[in-house]
């Protein structure tokens, strides 16, 4: 996994077959994506804990669980009746497609992967259940004040191509004041973190660089989620994962589960994709942006 090689490349030093070395692979990756998944890679909104508060507190901008993207894994061993659905034309070939949301200490929060390369993020956005949860009523809210207003969700930066919901904010296309410059620049900086996270990822595990020689699709998918899982916990072991840390530090209850509920569900998703909230909620964050301390903006245009 961390040199992207081929299996009967270390043969002769560790003594197994190349066969041998690819099973043991899978079977490792098999071990950690059924034990440590749901552990190491989970999703922030089911459970709103001090990780949560720690990281919106110590963010630039109020109430954001972190930034949202997709990546392509190349597959070099995509047969020849899935090829078509899995190319796109802007890749080199067939690709399967990873969602995932990093935090700023590059914690990878949630994943989502499997959806055909052929897919932009939009569709994989629809197809993720990065909403399942607020939809069935099993999320208990995340409210905070902007600017006087008063939203009871947080919510995630993004880039352009993701539709405008009330729970993803994107930077203005093309911004033609200060206070909207601003904006742009502090939230194009932030989002930043799943673009290092994606460098992070591959850099330790070249496996997930190169393309997948391996014909399995579910081989494929517990390689990424390993890889994912590993990430996240050289990040704890390297105490790089800040509220991982910190939680340790302070005592907290254990969180409170709640009854799904879908009497409701329809609303709930209108106010997930409401556009017109995510219109005020950019304008107030803007606002918020350009009406930061003088030693806030200075400190910060020094890093």
């Amino acid at each position: 996994m961390a040199y992207g090689t081929t299996t009967d490349l270390f043969g002769e030093y560790i003594k197994i077959g190349e066969k041998t070395a690819a099973l043991c692979l899978d079977y490792f990756c098999k071990c950690v994506f059924i034990c440590l998944l749901e552990n190491i890679c989970e999703n922030p909104l089911p459970k709103i804990s001090l990780d949560f508060i720690i990281f919106t507190n110590k963010n630039l901008v109020y109430r954001v669980f972190g930034s949202i993207d997709c990546m392509h894994w190349e597959w070099k061993n995509c047969p020849v009746g899935w090829q078509g659905q899995y190319t796109r034309g802007d890749q080199k070939g067939p690709s399967v497609m990873l969602e995932a949301i990093a935090s700023q200490d590059l914690w990878i929060w949630h994943a989502f992967f499997g959806m055909a390369g052929s897919n932009n993020d939009i569709n994989v956005l629809n197809a993720s259940p990065i909403f399942n949860s607020i939809k069935d009523g099993t999320t208990p809210p995340s409210p905070f004040d902007v600017n006087g207003r008063h939203y009871e969700r947080g919510y995630y930066l993004r880039d352009g191509i993701y539709p405008d919901w009330a729970m993803l904010v994107k930077a203005p296309h093309n911004p033609i004041d200060e206070p909207r410059k601003k904006f742009k620049r502090f939230q194009e900086s932030a989002r930043k973190d799943i673009e290092r996270a994606f460098g992070v990822l591959q850099g330790r595990f070249a496996m997930l660089k190169t393309p997948t020689r391996s014909k399995d699709f579910n081989k494929i998918r517990r390689h990424m989620y390993a890889g994912i899982v590993l990430h996240n916990m050289i990040q704890e072991n390297n105490d790089f994962a800040i509220g991982r840390r910190e939680e340790r530090m302070i005592e907290r209850n254990p969180p409170r589960r709640l009854q799904r509920d879908l009497r409701d569900r329809d609303a709930r998703v209108k106010e997930i994709r409401d556009k017109q909230v995510h219109q005020q909620l950019e304008a107030y964050l803007t606002e918020h942006v350009w009406n930061l301390s003088p030693y806030f903006r200075s400190a910060n245009n020094n890093e």
